[in-house]
């Protein structure tokens, strides 16, 4: 058994629909969470800056004495997350292989939807490793940049325009090569689950990259054996890289509870030196 806690971090507050199905799955659970919410998102930036903000985000979780670092973020998990697991002595689990086992699974024709950052779409990380799960597969891929900044704004909830409008545009060429499964490829993206689900259909199968990514987690602390001594509870500590104004408030529509925890402000870069 091991109570040491689970690092887990996204550019914002995404990797908190990844913590929340961490607590559901492993609910004796420490998780130390950092969101840099302060340079959010990370999707349209170039390869090296997103490398430097990963490396400086592991850095930090690696100030704490943890068992694991969870990449709950898309960009990072197709970008840096082999630099981030070769420079971490700690394992290091991402979202994209998990959901893309997941997408090769479920796809009954082999036409599979992707949606992510522009980051996450240029690195062609998805097409490759479903592609190596099922040859055959067709990835339609759709770069969303507007859907993080519109999600870490509140803008996600059935019946708001705006957001309506952006998904039917960013998905009608999904709809339209009648993919069967789609990725939502960033960990914010679940927040957008009822307006995608209800303008892709019924038939269309979603999967969560950020859920996948803690089922890869807790299976990787099983086999570890590593998991928190039974009948703990577990507790979360929260770190934002800006203002923690309003973070109760939004992080509790991302995890589905009341936040009452302490949330904390840090200068992440601070956070260059080596892991």
């Amino acid at each position: 058994m091991d109570n040491r806690p689970i690092g887990v971090f996204d550019s914002g507050l995404g990797g908190l629909t990844a913590v929340r199905e961490l607590s559901r799955l492993l609910p004796g659970e420490d998780i130390i969470y950092f969101g840099d919410t302060g340079r959010v998102p990370y999707g349209g930036r170039s390869r090296q800056t997103i490398i430097k903000y990963a490396r400086q985000d592991a850095n930090f979780l690696s100030s704490f004495e943890l068992k694991i670092i969870l990449v709950a973020c898309g960009t990072v998990s197709s970008t840096a997350l082999d630099i981030v697991a070769a420079e971490s002595s700690l394992p290091v689990v991402g979202v994209v292989r998990p959901a893309s086992q997941r997408a090769a699974e479920l796809s009954r024709t082999g036409r599979i939807g992707l949606i992510g950052t522009q980051a996450t779409i240029r690195t062609g990380a998805y097409e490759r490793h479903i592609t190596t799960l099922r040859p055959e597969a067709e990835l339609i891929s759709q770069p969303c940049p507007l859907f993080v900044p519109l999600v870490e704004n509140g803008r996600f909830r059935p019946g708001d325009v705006v957001i309506e409008t952006v998904v039917r545009e960013y998905l009608q060429p999904l709809k339209d090569r009648t993919v069967d499964t789609l990725v939502l490829g960033c960990t914010h993206y679940p927040l957008l689950r009822e307006v995608i689900a209800a303008f892709m259909g019924p038939e269309v199968q979603l999967v969560d990259s950020g859920a996948e990514g803690a089922r890869r987690t807790a299976d990787r602390l099983r086999s570890m054996d590593a998991l928190a001594d039974p009948g703990r509870p577990g507790a979360c500590r929260y770190y934002v890289s800006d203002s923690t104004e309003g973070f109760a408030q939004l992080a509790s529509v991302f995890l589905q509870r009341d936040v009452n925890e302490q949330v904390q402000q840090i200068e992440i870069e601070n956070f260059d030196s080596g892991i």
